[in-house]
Formats: structure tokens, C-alpha cells, sequence
């Protein structure tokens, strides 16, 4: 069975707020997340989450997924290593996250984590942000 994540076109699995072009979620007893159109309006929609937090000085992967990912419903400890191990810093390693390569690293990180490996890659997230690809990641 395809992750809820990958059937709504919202790899990050983003909460509904009437982003462009999303809706809410259909055929799920609690409606909750957002379902884009395409797989790229997904990502972008992700990119514009994590841009935003940047704005808010949340830079690194521990602040980041703190407030992505809480304890309320997520192993956040587990959730910050892992995606730490995939980008090869540490949490408290400061992200620069208006370079593409950086970006394009945090998304793959946080869509393995969300729905699994071997949905989406580097070359489809790097595409979506209409970035030159970047080395591939697992």
C-alpha cells in the first residue's frame, strides 16, 4: 500500500493550511493533511514550510524538527538523528537552507523519513525545484 504522504502528493506530510493549490485531504475518516496536485507542487509546498521556518531562525535540524515533527506525535529524537545520519551533520549544525544543494538534501532526508525509502530521490526533488541535480542520496 502507497504512504498517505506519497497518494496526497505531499511527501512532507503537511498539515492543510490553504496552500496554493492543495485541499484537504479526501477518503480518510480525520481529514488532516494537505493533497496536492502533483508530486512537485508537494515539495515546493515543503520548501516553502522549511523557508519559512528559516524567517523564524529555526536553522538546524534539531530546532527544525522540533517544531516539524513534535514529541506529541513523533520519536523527535529518532526523527533528528536519522535525518542527521542521511545529511551527514550534526542537529545543531546551522543549515543554509536558500542554497539549493542544502534544500534539496533536507527534503529527501525528511521524505525518506515520512513515507520510506525508494519513492522519491535527489533527481525528482532537485527537478521539482528546478535546481541542477545534485549527487544521489538514498
Amino acid at each position: 500500500m502507497t504512504s498517505r504522504g506519497i497518494r496526497n502528493n505531499n511527501p512532507g506530510n503537511l498539515n492543510y493550511a490553504h496552500q496554493p493549490g492543495a485541499h484537504l485531504e479526501a477518503g480518510v475518516s480525520n481529514p488532516r493533511f494537505a493533497a496536492f496536485p502533483t508530486m512537485a507542487d508537494g515539495i515546493q509546498a515543503l520548501r516553502t514550510q522549511l523557508l519559512r521556518y528559516a524567517e523564524r531562525g529555526l536553522t538546524t535540524v534539531a530546532s527544525i524538527i522540533s517544531v516539524y515533527a513534535p514529541a506529541t506525535e513523533n520519536i523527535t529524537s529518532a526523527y533528528i538523528a536519522s535525518l542527521c545520519r542521511q545529511m551527514g551533520v550534526q542537529p545543531d549544525t546551522v543549515l543554509d537552507l536558500h542554497d539549493p544543494a542544502t534544500m534539496a538534501r533536507l527534503i529527501c532526508g525528511i521524505v525518506t523519513i515520512e513515507n520510506g525509502g525508494g519513492h522519491l530521490g535527489l533527481v525528482q526533488i532537485d527537478q521539482a525545484l528546478g535546481i541542477t541535480p545534485t549527487s544521489a542520496m538514498t
